[in-house]
Order: structure tokens, then sequence, then C-alpha cells
């Protein structure tokens, strides 16, 4: 939805993405949903324009701001197309309520875990989407006898070829099992390794032994998911190391 508002801001009034940091802000969204196109822009009243950026972007916008973008619209080269202007305003009005959806759904997702007190939360990186994604899809820990049950669920083992007699196994996982957990596994993985010094130096370690970056991150999940298993079966907080 978000591209269908930067191909409609281009026709309606393509100078507006030169003076602002993205298109993609509540100031910018407020400005558009009022006035969706380069000629109402240019026909809005200053002191209604003002007051709309300025609450909008919560002080830092102010009649500076709506003078250039009034003076921008005047002579911006953008079509005066209402059929257009109508989709740009109620795709705005429909981003908002889905990110009014989103929020509510996070709150929730916080409650739950918060509820359930699960350790892996203790692990830096994992936010609550995160950490409930991946507690979501493994379930009940009792079902898996170790890690590498978890890992085989995921499709996070490694793919096993053979020809004749000769057996090899490469690091290209196996893609299979459940989607999502690879999902949050891996992004999850990205932010440990940013936020805790022990996966750091892990990832480090295994870049610097020559792997590709991905590779390297696969061993570092199968390291995450080794933790997050002995965490849930403990009940144990994750100990960051100093």
């Amino acid at each position: 939805m978000k591209s269908t508002i930067s191909r409609l801001v281009t026709i309606l009034f393509p100078e507006l993405e030169k003076l602002v940091p993205t298109i993609h802000m509540a100031s910018v969204y407020a400005l558009l949903s009022e006035y969706p196109s380069a000629d109402l822009v240019a026909n809005a009243h200053l002191t209604r324009l003002t007051n709309l950026l300025k609450d909008a972007s919560r002080g830092r916008y102010n009649k500076d701001t709506a003078i250039m973008f009034r003076e921008a619209a005047r002579v911006s080269i953008g079509a005066k197309m209402p059929a257009k202007s109508l989709e740009l305003k109620h795709t705005i009005k429909l981003i908002k309520e889905l990110d009014f959806v989103i929020d509510e759904i996070e709150s929730q997702i916080k409650l739950i875990m918060n509820e359930i007190n699960s350790p892996i939360l203790s692990i830096p990186g994992i936010s609550y989407r995160m950490g409930a994604m991946i507690i979501a899809e493994i379930g009940d820990f009792n079902r898996f006898d170790s890690p590498d049950k978890i890992l085989a669920y995921a499709g996070m083992s490694p793919s096993t070829y053979q020809s004749g007699k000769v057996e090899s196994s490469y690091s290209r996982m196996e893609k299979r099992g459940s989607k999502y957990l690879r999902y949050a596994l891996f992004n999850a993985t990205k932010y440990v390794c940013h936020w805790d010094p022990t996966f750091s130096s892990y990832l480090a370690k295994k870049r610097a032994e020559g792997k590709h970056y991905y590779v390297a991150l696969s061993h570092a999940t199968k390291k995450l998911v080794r933790v997050i298993y002995k965490l849930e079966k403990s009940g144990q907080l994750y100990i960051k190391a100093a």
C-alpha cells in the first residue's frame, strides 16, 4: 500500500517528495488526507494548513513549512485528478486503520508473553513479537527430545546427498518444515548477534573461518536454538556475558 501512495503522490504532487525526509510519515499522511493533491494544497487556508502540520508533526513543522508546501504546490506539475485524489485519501485511511489493528495485536502479544513469562525474552535482541512467533510455532518444548529436533522441525538441518558409496553433507538448508519458525529463528539470530557479545563473537569466528555470511548465521541460529531449548526446559534466564 505504501507503494500505491508513492505512485499517487508522483502523479498528484511530485514535488512533495523533495520537501520531506519521506512521504510515509504522520505529518505527510495528515496533509494528504485533507489535501490529496497539489491543487488542494495550493488553495488551502494558511492558518488551517499550519495548524494541521504543527499538530501532526508534534511541533516540528510550523508556518514556514506550511508556506513552503503551499508555494511548491502552486507551481506543481501534479495532475488534477479527483479519482486519484480519492484513491490516495482512502489508501492512507486504510493504512492508518491497519496500523491501529497492528498496535492492538502487538499490545495483546506483549500481555500474553508477560503472562507466560518465557525466558526467551531474557535473550538480548529477541523482541516480544519475534519471541512470540518462536514460542507459537514450537509450542510445547516437551514434544522435542533435543534442539536438533526443533531444527529439523524448522527445516534447518543440512541436506544430505548420496552418490554411490560417497555421502556428503552441504550447509544448504532443507527448506522443509515450518517456514514461519525458520523465518523467526533466522531473523532473531541477526538481532541476537548484534546485541549479545557471545553470539557476536561466534558469528565473527565463523566468518573468519571463511564461511559466507548466511552460512555463518545458520551456525549462529543453531546455537541460538540450543540456548532457547535449554532455557525453556530449565526455566532459567539467559545470562549475558560480561
